[in-house]
């Protein structure tokens, strides 16, 4: 098959990525060392753009606080908690803020909102990334930061489905176990990328999490055909389902092993932080096993089509 349609999957960070560009890459996502001054960042991008088949995301985790990449360029800005406790204008402000300053960037892509409900305040790793431990406060913060990110032409990717929020381990450091029954699930985790599903939102990434609610063997949600076909067929959301990064330590798989069972269980397109022989050398798994596996085949071209649909939904490609 063209293995365009392969490469189109896959956001890559900086590094050795002349020939995946040369390929079709999906597209890159850029990081604080990126970002250490404007020119910087604009420079990679012209290279990226003189040598990419397809125009491509040009993505970033922007969130705020925590987690922010334009650290070195701009002020500190406020995680989503204590953004949304300063109230809803002061968050429409920051949001705007944010979005102007990745529209001005030329990104068109951000990994944000969380969609997390932080029920367990021992959480490692979401804590004041998310906007509450409440669903309902949850569900309002992440309406209006994906609805102005959108005005801006800006896509929101809301994360980390199922819901990171219950967690009692970092998702980069090993595989973290949520045992919640699907009652509890459902009524505080899920309920916000439902919500998120009906307002319209276009792109969800996957959580490296074990969530025995859907699966009883250790499966990360990012790779489990039971997480993702509930996110298809009972939450009804036909967008992009994009991996969490690829290279953290909740995913124990060779590379390109992972990537097509991500890839038969759902999973439409994936993240790794570096353009390095692992990733790269997981595209070509995929390639090689893609000829021999029609299923596989199909779901490809399933993913293309996705991702080629949300690319001219915000203009990136005609």
């Amino acid at each position: 098959m063209d293995k365009k349609k392969i490469y189109q999957m896959f956001i890559l960070g900086t590094g050795n990525l002349d020939e995946a560009l040369k390929n079709g890459l999906g597209g890159v996502i850029f990081f604080s060392k990126d970002i250490d001054t404007e020119e910087h960042l604009r420079h990679l991008e012209d290279g990226i753009l003189a040598k990419d088949l397809i125009y491509p995301f040009l993505s970033i985790d922007e969130e705020g606080g925590r987690v922010e990449r334009t650290e070195y360029i701009h002020p500190k800005r406020l995680s989503a908690k204590f953004a949304y406790e300063k109230g809803e204008e002061y968050l429409k402000w920051q949001t705007k803020d944010i979005a102007q300053e990745l529209k001005d960037l030329n990104l068109n892509l951000n990994f944000a909102p969380c969609a997390d409900v932080n029920t367990n305040p021992d959480n490692p790793i979401i804590g004041e990334r998310a906007f509450s431990d409440n669903p309902d406060d949850v569900i309002n913060g992440m309406k209006i930061v994906s609805d102005i990110y959108k005005e801006y032409g800006i896509i929101p990717c809301i994360k980390h489905y199922p819901g990171h929020g219950d967690a009692n381990a970092d998702s980069h450091k090993t595989l973290p176990d949520i045992t919640l029954s699907m009652t509890d699930m459902e009524q505080y985790h899920i309920k916000p990328f439902k919500a998120a599903i009906e307002n319209g939102i276009d792109m969800i990434m996957a959580a490296h999490l074990h969530c025995t609610c859907f699966d009883k063997e250790i499966t990360p949600s990012s790779l489990s055909h039971n997480a993702l076909g509930y996110l298809r067929n009972q939450l009804n959301f036909t967008g992009v389902i994009i991996s969490d990064d690829m290279e953290m330590k909740g995913i124990q798989l060779d590379a390109g092993e992972a990537c097509v069972k991500g890839i038969l269980a759902g999973l439409n397109m994936f993240i790794y932080r570096e353009a390095n022989d692992k990733s790269l050398g997981a595209i070509e798994t995929v390639i090689k096993e893609a000829e021999k596996n029609e299923d596989l085949r199909e779901k490809i071209e399933d993913s293309y089509s996705k991702i080629l649909d949300l690319k001219r939904k915000y203009n990136i490609i005609k």
